[in-house]
């Protein structure tokens, strides 16, 4: 008798050993790391858009044989490649970024519309801002929670377009370059300088006929910049020569920000921020992974982590900008409306 309750409770405890095991291995994501509550579903990426390294990045993270917690088990599991129709820099990159797509596990697709079937959440990463209206309207249409790359358009009024059917349909839409989430620009932003008295940020800021001139890279300083300020800015005037661009943008309570676009030397992003309690460089950039874990927080919560009026004026920054430049160098005030 003594055996056979001693075998019942070795089975009794073996079972609930294995019982524990199982619970704890399906409570582990692929990075080992344990979830409180059980495991995470997950949602399935489209991309729209094969022509910018961004696209590819991003794949290599959330498709990882193991990766990090802090995407949630997100994964690409379809894209559809047409990008820019037009610019060459562009397009000749597709096939060899949708080859590098497919060996992650990415289904290719013909259309938009047969992505969105396959698909919870997109990723818009065309490198072309003439063509993102068209290709956000039938994501925004089909009611998917949508991120778009920078440059979130390639004028204020496609920009707003977007918005403003996103808020028709309530569809959470955000935009930002990755150089807003360094790390020590967030620090900032956050409050570790106090209130920021002025800033100054430079980037790369080469040049695309069929943009206006910050949209096709000078964006990545002007929204360091903006970042570090936030809204208000109400005149820019711009000094252009072939290799440089400095923007000298001043706010409406007299704080003045300025961004310098670089064309030759080495490519490089930072600059300064002026607080209240001391000034501070803006580190360096560290890839784009701080920014894709934004991206799966907003897909995961459908709360933006960059104000629509912020996206807004940075366009129109741009565009006064390029009036300036125009102008000879006059400032010009910045239009929202």
């Amino acid at each position: 008798m003594k055996k056979e309750i001693n075998r019942r409770g070795f089975l009794r405890a073996t079972a609930l050993a294995s019982l524990s095991l199982g619970l704890a291995s399906n409570n582990l994501t692929a990075g080992n790391t344990l979830v409180a509550g059980g495991p995470q579903k997950g949602k399935r990426v489209g991309i729209i858009g094969l022509d910018t390294s961004h696209a590819v990045a991003f794949t290599k993270s959330l498709n990882a044989e193991q990766p990090e917690a802090r995407y949630l088990h997100y994964r690409v599991v379809a894209a559809y490649p047409q990008g820019s129709k037009d610019i060459e820099s562009a397009t000749k990159r597709v096939p060899q970024y949708t080859q590098e797509v497919q060996q992650l596990g990415v289904e290719i697709v013909d259309s938009i519309e047969d992505l969105l079937t396959k698909v919870d959440v997109v990723l818009l990463e065309s490198n072309d801002g003439r063509v993102h209206l068209e290709q956000a309207r039938p994501v925004i249409e089909a009611g998917k929670t949508l991120f778009i790359d920078k440059p979130i358009a390639a004028s204020y009024e496609d920009a707003k377009a977007i918005f403003d059917l996103a808020g028709q349909r309530q569809v959470p839409v955000f935009s930002s370059s990755s150089l807003r989430f360094v790390d020590k620009v967030q620090e900032i932003r956050g409050g570790s300088l106090g209130q920021i008295l002025g800033a100054d940020t430079y980037s790369p800021a080469h040049l695309e006929e069929t943009h206006p001139d910050f949209y096709w890279y000078g964006i990545h300083g002007v929204e360091m910049l903006f970042t570090l300020m936030g809204t208000g800015c109400r005149s820019v005037s711009r000094t252009h020569t072939e290799g440089t661009d400095v923007v000298v943008g001043t706010w409406d309570d007299g704080r003045i920000g300025t961004f310098r676009g670089t064309r030759v030397g080495k490519s490089d992003y930072g600059g300064t921020a002026f607080g209240e309690k001391g000034n501070s460089d803006l580190g360096k950039f560290a890839g784009y992974d701080a920014l894709l874990e934004e991206i799966v927080k907003f897909f995961d919560s459908g709360v933006a982590p960059v104000p629509q009026a912020e996206t807004l004026e940075i366009c129109a920054f741009i565009q006064a900008a390029d009036e300036s430049k125009k102008q000879g160098g006059k400032p010009v005030q910045l239009i929202t409306n």
